[in-house]
């Protein structure tokens, strides 16, 4: 939707859009799990309350209490990348996330905010991070440089593994199926075989939406990762 205000550009394309709409759903179904709150949860409550705990365990498990403060980042951003991943399961749908420059923009933003966070917290010492104890002078430069290439090469690795995974699952599964149409539209005994990639079709669906919410925990749990790197440098 072609939107210009003074001169600006602030059209709104199917990314923002859907990133829009998966922000809608997540406060629903938030306000969902919220509603009627019991001992013995509903259906709703259950849900969020595993997502919950989840989140909680892997923050727990890599951050530790000092983690605490970063949580409502890291429930968000499990929430959103998993329900960006969920909506683009839907037909005719857009995934957010099967774009690079999406998660780019995502792994670039979150690297800049742990450098940030790392050198809040050790000043000047942050960049011993590239320079380990006990190096002999000779190798220093070729080891810091192998270091600082190895640390931003994490933005490229992080980003290409959440696109590749969503498109690459999102194109077989479309392969699959205009395979199948085209052998339902021949008509004769072929048409009878389209039963065939139609089962390949369905099963693989289903592993679409285990690698769907695999992907998101997978980005969530690396960023925790790295965010205790520049916490406790080793």
């Amino acid at each position: 939707f072609p939107i210009s205000l003074f001169g600006l550009n602030f059209s709104l394309t199917n990314s923002s859009f859907f990133l829009l709409l998966s922000s809608f759903i997540i406060i629903c179904s938030l306000t969902l799990s919220f509603f009627k709150i019991s001992l013995v949860p509903t259906l709703w409550q259950l849900l969020k309350e595993s997502l919950y705990e989840v989140t909680s365990n892997m923050v727990k498990d890599n951050l530790g209490k000092q983690g605490e403060a970063y949580f409502p980042f890291i429930f968000t951003l499990h929430l959103l990348l998993l329900t960006c991943n969920l909506i683009g399961m839907v037909p005719y749908s857009f995934t957010v996330t099967s774009h690079i420059v999406f998660t780019f923009g995502l792994s670039l933003s979150r690297f800049i905010g742990i450098n940030i966070i790392g050198i809040q917290t050790h000043g000047i010492n942050f960049f011993s991070l590239f320079l380990p104890r006990g190096v002999p002078l000779i190798i220093v430069p070729l080891l810091v440089t192998i270091e600082f290439v190895s640390y931003i090469i994490k933005v490229f690795t992080l980003s290409i593994r959440l696109f590749a995974n969503m498109t690459s699952g999102h194109t077989l599964l479309k392969i699959i199926a205009g395979f199948a149409w085209t052998m339902l539209s021949t008509g004769g005994l072929l048409a009878f075989f389209h039963i065939l990639p139609l089962s390949l079709l369905i099963a693989l669906i289903g592993l679409e939406l285990g690698i769907a919410s695999l992907q998101a925990y997978v980005f969530t749990l690396l960023t925790c990762i790295y965010l205790n790197d520049v916490l406790d440098m080793h």
